[in-house]
Order: structure tokens, then sequence, then C-alpha cells
């Protein structure tokens, strides 16, 4: 049985200050968020707080990003055995703003992938397409490559990877895509998965929707059969729009 997820993208936002005041108001609603992994994603500067705040508590934390290498002559760079050494199980891969803004390729991000595998983390693939890909009817050629490219030469489990389809024009837009669309890509997503790893691995891998979530919406995206949770950004910077979303996760 796929498990349900909630995650948290804080993005480039939250001082360690805030940070902390946000782990103390999600770890005391935390007993409420049964039947959901929730996962924080915070700036590297947070990590070892969100460690030590949610250390034996049923919530995790992951990084944005990582590096492909263990170690080196990288400046800026984290690895995904740091990440390991603060206690991460996860980190988001692949990111629309990664690709976008960074100019992250397919290569890179499967470079990643190997890494982060590597290391023990779970990787959080994001996958996407653009408006002008989307009307020029190339959203599920785009995808394909993504996962194609992004998951070369990776063994996979449902244990160890974690799919976030993100449309990229309804990122911080305000404008989600409608559950609809989402359960039509989510669904070519996980027959994609079937084809490469059988379906009955594919059918247990967490397919989450990314794109504007809020709390007034989860409930359609939750109500698809594909769709297994969200990547939450904008939203998940306040704690209890973020739990609210969250519970509603759990209760479909």
């Amino acid at each position: 049985m796929r498990k349900k997820v909630a995650i948290a993208n804080w993005k480039m936002n939250k001082t360690r200050r805030e940070a902390g005041q946000f782990c103390q108001q999600l770890n005391q609603v935390a007993a409420e968020l049964t039947g959901v992994e929730v996962i924080v994603c915070p700036p590297y500067t947070a990590l070892d707080l969100l460690a030590e705040q949610f250390s034996g508590t049923s919530i995790h934390w992951g990084g944005q990003n990582c590096f492909w290498e263990e170690k080196g002559a990288y400046t800026g760079e984290i690895s995904p055995w740091m990440l390991r050494d603060l206690g991460c199980q996860y980190v988001i891969i692949g990111h629309s703003e990664r690709r976008q803004i960074i100019g992250e390729t397919d290569r890179d991000i499967n470079r990643k992938m190997a890494a982060a595998l590597q290391a023990g983390l779970i990787p959080i693939l994001c996958v996407g397409e653009t408006l002008q890909e989307r009307e020029d009817q190339l959203a599920k050629e785009v995808v394909r490559r993504q996962l194609e490219q992004g998951l070369t030469d990776l063994e996979l489990d449902a244990e160890g990877l974690v799919i976030a389809y993100e449309p990229i024009w309804a990122i911080g837009t305000g404008v989600n895509a409608s559950s609809d669309d989402a359960q039509e890509m989510i669904g070519f997503i996980r027959d994609y998965l079937a084809a490469q790893v059988g379906q009955a691995v594919a059918g247990d891998i967490p397919i989450l929707y990314g794109g504007s979530v809020r709390e007034d919406n989860i409930t359609d995206f939750m109500a698809k059969p594909d769709i297994d949770g969200a990547l939450i950004g904008g939203a998940s910077l306040d704690v209890n729009a973020f739990a609210a979303i969250a519970r509603s996760i759990a209760d479909a």
C-alpha cells in the first residue's frame, strides 16, 4: 500500500528563529498527523535545528538539493552524505526552480539521484512542464524525458523513491492545475514507471502533486486515485496551513 506524503519546501525562507518557532508549533500537533509521512525541507542553515527539534518525533526532515560528489573542491555545494550526517532521510532533486533558474540539466539530476541513493537518502524527484510546452502539446513528452534521463541506470524500489509532479506554470502563481489535469499526468507517470520496474513496484511509489497547493484545493487532488500527497511551497511557511493540508492528505 502506498504511503501518503506531505512535504514542506520552504525554499529560501525562514531564519533560524522563525524555523524554531515553526518546529515548536508543528510538534504540538504532530500527534494528530497520523496516516501521513510529514517531511520538512528547510534551508541548509536550519537543518541542524530541525534535527534537534524533530528527533524522536514522527516528523522527518530533508534537504532542498544536493551535489553528486561526497566531498571536494565544490564551493557552495553540499553532499548527500552531509545531509545524512544531519539526520536527513530525504532530499528534493530536480525542482523546477533549480532547472529553470540555476540551469540544472537532466544529466546533473541523474548524477544527484545516484549520489543520494548511494548515501542512503530517499530522493524526491521533481518533474513538470512549462506553460509553453503544455500549450504545444508536449507536456507528456517533456515529463517522459525527465523521468527517463533522471532515472537512468538507477535501481528503483518503492521504499526508496518519491516522485513529485509540479507543472512549472502553477508554481508560486496561485494558479494550480485542475485535479483532472494532475491525475492525467500522474497516471501517465505511474504507467511509465510500471513499464520500467513492473506494476507491483510502480503501484507502491508515492507520486505527489506540487503547484500552488492550498487548504482549499488539496481535497480535490487527494480524491484522485494516483495522487498520494503534495509538495507544498508557499502554504508550508504557515504552520497551521501546512498542518491542515497534511491532515487532509491523511484523511483522504
